[in-house]
């Protein structure tokens, strides 16, 4: 609430406009804001999808845009009390007001036109370990399918992953969003059987958000070979799959890698990249592993920099290799500032 009322103050005295307007572009901003409330109160749910979306994408990029204001505000106010910047340029200023547009405009635009387009990173991975020729992976995470990531984006991704002519795809959790109304409406399972290759994937934690039973159905139905604190062995590849940390109850690795096939080239998919050290301990060859979106817009980038071992990118701890994705979709709004949406091919071989 320090931050809205923040910008709300500086705003009111920014524009060079009549008190019935302000107060009207105030309103207009709080009932955005307010849509975010109504998100995650679930009233997209009981709207028709249209609307529910619309909704969505409201709600969820007020935050995003609130905070580029409470930059540019701030920003302002240092300058002031050094003298760079005069007080006037912050009362009842219309050049002052047009140029925050402006910028606001532009980042937004930006934002949005960034996360359209998706990033093919590489990773090329040795072994000793014997092989039936080189393995070629598409791995992704954090879809977040629902109400702002529609069935139209994922036929699209559908056809970049399948234009890499995969022998696996590998999806390190939150396929689904928030909700799995959009995604059984626009009915996105058959969507995945147009996959040309076998899918592998574990929970996140949005699986939970969006209920459990009903997220692991979906995979069912989406053909998606769910492992859940589990190994299994496909073609010259030990695939893991742990169960989300949001289940206090999930396996510790030590017991799920007792079942796994360590002869074998040995992936662990895991949502969260917490404690990259079990994986390094358990002898795993490589760790695949999302969640984190690198905080999907600078500066929430240093944040999830600092809290992370590795927040995004390649990692290696002894002979364990590992890739955090910032992920093909992100949660909320539809900008990438400073990140990017990605996808990763992987390459293992002699």
């Amino acid at each position: 609430m320090a931050g809205i009322s923040y910008v709300g103050w500086h705003i009111w005295h920014v524009l060079p406009l009549s008190k019935g307007l302000r107060w009207s572009i105030l309103g207009l901003l709080l009932v955005c804001f307010a849509c975010m409330f109504l998100n995650f109160g679930g009233l997209p749910d009981r709207m028709p999808l249209w609307l529910g979306s619309t909704i969505y994408n409201v709600g969820f990029s007020a935050p995003i845009i609130l905070l580029y204001l409470l930059m540019t505000f701030l920003v302002l106010d240092i300058g002031r009390l050094v003298r760079l910047v005069p007080k006037a340029w912050l009362h009842d200023n219309g050049i002052t007001s047009i140029s925050i547009l402006v910028l606001m405009v532009a980042v937004f635009v930006y934002g949005y036109f960034h996360y359209q387009h998706k990033e093919r990173e590489t990773v090329t991975l040795t072994t000793q370990k014997s092989l039936n020729g080189k393995k070629k992976l598409v791995m992704v995470s954090d879809l977040h399918l629902g109400y702002h990531n529609r069935r139209a984006a994922l036929e699209r991704w559908v056809e970049m992953i399948n234009a890499e002519q995969p022998d696996l795809v590998l999806v390190a959790g939150d396929i689904i969003d928030m909700s799995m109304r959009p995604l059984l409406e626009e009915r996105m399972a058959e969507v995945f059987h147009q996959v040309k290759a076998p899918i592998y994937a574990c929970l996140g934690n949005h699986e939970y958000f969006s209920g459990e039973p009903a997220a692991q159905r979906f995979y069912e139905e989406a053909g998606i070979h769910l492992l859940r604190d589990t190994a299994v062995v496909v073609d010259d590849l030990c695939i893991i799959g742990r169960d989300d940390r949001t289940n206090r109850h999930r396996k510790a690795l030590t017991d799920i890698m007792r079942h796994a096939d360590k002869s074998k080239y040995t992936i662990l998919l895991d949502h969260q990249p917490y404690h990259l050290e079990e994986a390094e301990q358990e002898s795993v060859d490589f760790q695949f592993s999302g969640h984190t979106h690198r905080g999907q817009i600078w500066p929430i980038s240093w944040i999830t920099d600092a809290v992370y071992e590795c927040s995004f990118g390649p990692w290696q701890r002894g002979n364990t290799h590992y890739y955090v994705s910032s992920g093909l979709g992100l949660w909320g709004g539809k900008y990438r500032i400073g990140t990017q949406s990605e996808y990763v091919v992987v390459t293992i071989g002699e």
